[in-house]
């Protein structure tokens, strides 16, 4: 970053030695994850200019809507609906949770066997380091699992302005209903927050800008079926991850473009692997930033990811909004109605789930699947065993890993991953 942000940085209230060892450790991370991978799509250069300045342009644009009257509203989940948020002239940005940082200090309010992303939340909101985190007006906490549920209790008193969602655990009447109620409650806080009124044609704006987004990342993700892969499983995560950050139009453009050079590499049968080599799926947990432990892993073990069944990934932008509906409330229920589709394992029972990665695995043409576990989170460690048993019965090799953000057990990681996809290759 060559613009001096440190003034905006003391202003939001980051602790800025802090924040410096951040970015002295992302920085060389991402160099030797990203920038060390052969031919990849020169697309991607926009995204590796967007985390260069994650930290810093695009927190000084959100610093300038914010001074223009807009609000920012920071979350953790995809079940936060953006399409509400634009309606009502608001920008929702992905908050920091995917790396151990003043792990020491969160686990004097959490039980150690607290799962990372939840630890990695508290830690970078007690170590003043989430810009993102700093420059929202409003926290959604939404309760999905029961270890966020109660964290939120806690939460609140680390942040200036938390607002709590709940989530239906089941995909019924009254599991809609309940959604409904939730979505419509967020609506009234959001029109509170911005002075704005929400109507049936700024909905549409919201869904039309939110679709556009999750229908480039179909097409990106129809693109990564093609062998040999046209784009590494690393760059793919980047992309996804990136979804949370970006503004949504520009971000919808520069997937777009990256896509025309796919389809052009596909054209001319170029690839970062050679034709035949083992391809992977990796379901479960969120990655969210920089957690690229497990990709950088599996891809220098000769195989390629091409697909994400994950909230950073294809469970998040799986499905559309249907906008055909005149009236605000038929818009709501459209909304509603898209969420429900997500396949979050909160939801008992689950059974789309199992299909949906079997699907995956077969559009992909995926020869085995990762099944990916954040320690001590208790849902996916649960499907995690239905999941392997359902795959192996239809002929898809799985392997089950769970980990944390630490380094302590690559190694390990890697001798397993190693052994897997030499199965494949077998």
């Amino acid at each position: 970053m060559a613009t001096d942000y440190r003034p905006m940085w003391k202003e939001l209230g980051l602790d800025l030695e802090a924040h410096d060892a951040l970015l002295g450790v992302l920085g060389p991370l991402y160099q030797q994850t990203f920038m060390s991978q052969p031919d990849r799509p020169e697309g991607m250069k926009y995204f590796d200019f967007v985390m260069s300045e994650v930290h810093g342009l695009r927190i000084q644009e959100l610093v300038e809507a914010k001074k223009a009257g807009r609000k920012v509203v920071g979350a953790f989940c995809t079940f936060v609906p953006e399409e509400i948020v634009l309606a009502l002239d608001g920008i929702l940005v992905g908050l920091c949770a995917g790396a151990e940082f003043a792990t020491a200090e969160a686990e004097k309010l959490l039980p150690r066997n607290m799962c990372a992303l939840i630890k990695g939340a508290f830690g970078f909101a007690l170590a003043r380091v989430c810009p993102y985190l700093l420059a929202s007006d409003v926290i959604v906490g939404e309760n999905t699992c029961d270890g966020k549920k109660k964290s939120y209790e806690i939460f609140k008193d680390l942040v200036a302005r938390l607002y709590t969602m709940d989530l239906p655990q089941t995909k019924s009447a009254e599991g809609r209903a309940l959604l409904r109620a939730e979505f419509s409650r967020f609506a009234s806080f959001l029109e509170k927050l911005t002075g704005k009124k929400l109507t049936a044609a700024a909905l549409k704006k919201g869904i039309a800008a939110v679709n556009a987004k999750r229908a480039v990342m179909h097409r990106l993700a129809k693109l990564r079926a093609a062998d040999p892969a046209p784009i590494s499983g690393l760059d793919g995560l980047l992309v996804n991850q990136v979804y949370f950050y970006d503004d949504p139009a520009r971000f919808t453009a520069s997937v777009a473009k990256i896509c025309d050079e796919l389809e052009a590499r596909i054209e001319r049968k170029a690839g970062v692997a050679p034709l035949g080599t083992p391809r992977i799926l990796v379901s479960g947990c969120p990655m969210a930033v920089p957690n690229w432990k497990l990709p950088a892993i599996v891809e220098r073990a000769g195989a390629v990811i091409v697909g994400e069944e994950s909230c950073v990934g294809e469970r998040g932008t799986q499905a559309l909004t249907a906008d055909s509906g005149p009236t605000k409330d038929q818009l709501l229920d459209a909304i509603v109605e898209r969420y429900l589709k997500i396949d979050c394992a909160i939801f008992t029972p689950n059974e789309s789930r199992l299909e949906h990665i079997l699907s995956m695995a077969r559009s992909l043409r995926a020869d085995g699947v990762i099944h990916y576990g954040l320690q001590f989170c208790s849902p996916y460690q649960i499907e995690a065993g239905p999941v392997e048993k359902r795959l192996e019965k239809e002929g898809l090799p799985t392997l089950r890993i769970d980990t944390d953000y630490g380094q302590e057990d690559v190694g390990q990681i890697r001798t397993r991953v190693e052994a897997f996809v030499e199965r494949l290759r077998g």
